[in-house]
């Protein structure tokens, strides 16, 4: 199982998460969401079929940004 840990912005309140968990939860493969709303990360255990880049489109398209470092 691969892991992807992301900085987001945008994830404000309980709604959002939602928003966000429901939204990565479509893609094949994922197994497990985790987004804290205080350090405004989310982190994704996944396995194939999905991919890093399918991940970091589905939070860019949910109207979220990666913050890269």
């Amino acid at each position: 199982m691969d892991t992807i840990l992301c900085s987001v912005s945008g994830i404000q309140n309980k709604e959002c998460k939602t928003q966000l968990k429901n939204a990565l939860d479509k893609i094949k493969g994922v197994q497990e969401i985790g987004v804290n709303l205080t350090t405004g990360t989310v982190k994704v255990e996944y396995n194939e079929p999905a991919t890093e880049m399918d991940i970091k489109n589905c939070i860019e398209h949910t109207g979220f940004k990666i913050i890269y470092e």
